[in-house]
């Protein structure tokens, strides 16, 4: 495992600002690349008025689904955190639009999850 201080800066910015950590690590391409894919997504799933997951207890599959979509939302970094304080908040409603807006934003947060693996790999030296 490579020193905590070696990746940890650039994985967390990754986080915090979608290719920020490739950014960080001199790749500009990429992260421009990165910005604009997941901040892309985010936005087409917020103009379709997905939903936001919130977690919830319950029976088992009810956990897991709210949950994972919960972290998968989280994962967007600030375009989630600015979406939620500037109090966007849309109930799940039935409907294709509506559904595919919320898989939109799950999903770039998990493209967002991708990115700062590979800003792990680049930043531990395992990876061009």
């Amino acid at each position: 495992m490579p020193p905590l201080g070696a990746w940890l800066p650039a994985v967390a910015l990754g986080w915090l600002i979608p290719g920020g950590g490739h950014f960080l690590l001199k790749r500009r391409g990429r992260a421009v690349l990165l910005l604009v894919s997941i901040t892309s997504l985010f936005l087409c799933g917020l103009m379709m008025r997905g939903a936001m997951f919130q977690p919830q207890t319950g029976d088992l599959l009810t956990t897991l689904i709210n949950t994972g979509g919960f972290l998968g939302d989280v994962a967007s970094g600030m375009l989630y955190f600015l979406s939620v304080w500037l109090g966007y908040n849309q109930p799940d409603m039935p409907g294709a639009v509506h559904d595919y807006g919320t898989k939109f934003l799950v999903t770039a947060g998990l493209l967002n999850v991708l990115a700062m693996v590979d800003a792990f790999e680049i930043a531990a030296g395992r990876k061009e």
